[in-house]
């Protein structure tokens, strides 16, 4: 809707916005305008999804190819009881038909994987990753990467949380230039085997669509080059600075050229 006008009901419900000299009319109308994908509709899913239909983000995809269950229902807060057994993708697109009217949801009852990830990414200006697993984290970190769509990226578990946002330009880091593998299988834990505290998700997926309205906007530093660590239990934060590397095998200049070069299986290694 660049060439419109925002009518009397846009005005009044993104007045707090509007009012910002940082971000006033035509950024209300940039993010009206975005299309930002969200990779899972989990705990992490859940905020990220929340903050940016209520913010306006004017399309929003949706992907996770998992149903509600009870157990998610301690942390994923746009999930209800009634919910149960239903496609998460399902459940999330009610949830923001009911909060804003604004946002256009593109839902995708699928996984991820190097097959389709490269269609979604041609549709999209933003990725945020709330996805669950190390395979799903280093395809989208190298998908981005190769097409150059910056992403917010965010992870948790028990206490603590990790988010850092990759701007996929020539100059900035991946996720690969701090961890150019994942570890071998079974040897970190998962939530589902170590817990997650309920409300530590919602402070990670904040961070994460705070990132993604930043990027849409065009407004202030994100996280690119820095990973913040948050510890829940401390109630503290940490910072490091994620440089690029010179011989990271997906971003440096002798990185490879397609997702198809790696195999996303066990420690996802780029051989």
């Amino acid at each position: 809707m660049t060439d419109l006008s925002l009518d009397a009901n846009q005005l009044d419900r993104y007045s707090r916005h509007i009012i910002m000299d940082d971000v006033g009319p035509e950024g209300q109308k940039e993010l009206l305008d975005s299309r930002v994908l969200c990779i899972g509709a989990g705990g992490l899913g859940s905020p990220i999804i929340q903050y940016l239909a209520a913010a306006g983000v004017g399309t929003l995809g949706i992907v996770d190819d998992d149903v509600v269950e009870r157990s998610n229902l301690q942390r994923q807060v746009i999930h209800g009881d009634a919910d149960v057994g239903r496609p998460k993708v399902d459940s999330a697109a009610e949830f923001v038909a009911d909060l804003n009217p604004d946002v256009t949801v593109e839902t995708h009852e699928l996984r991820l994987d190097p097959s389709n990830i490269d269609e979604f990414l041609e549709e999209y200006d933003v990725v945020v990753d709330g996805s669950d697993n190390f395979a799903t984290r280093y395809l989208v970190n190298d998908a981005c990467t190769l097409a150059g769509v910056p992403f917010a990226h965010g992870a948790i578990l028990r206490f603590e949380g990790q988010i850092t946002t990759f701007e996929a330009n020539e100059d900035g880091p991946c996720y690969r230039c701090l961890f150019p593998e994942a570890p071998e299988p079974g040897t970190v834990p998962d939530c589902a085997t170590a817990g997650v505290l309920g409300v530590l998700p919602g402070t990670v997926g904040c961070i994460q669509a705070t990132e993604a309205v930043k990027l849409v906007l065009g407004y202030g530093e994100t996280l690119d080059g820095r990973m913040l660590f948050y510890d829940a239990a401390d109630m503290t934060f940490e910072e490091i600075q994620v440089e690029p590397r010179p011989d990271c095998p997906v971003c440096s200049d002798g990185g490879i050229e397609s997702i198809h070069d790696v195999s996303y299986e066990s420690t996802c290694a780029i051989q």
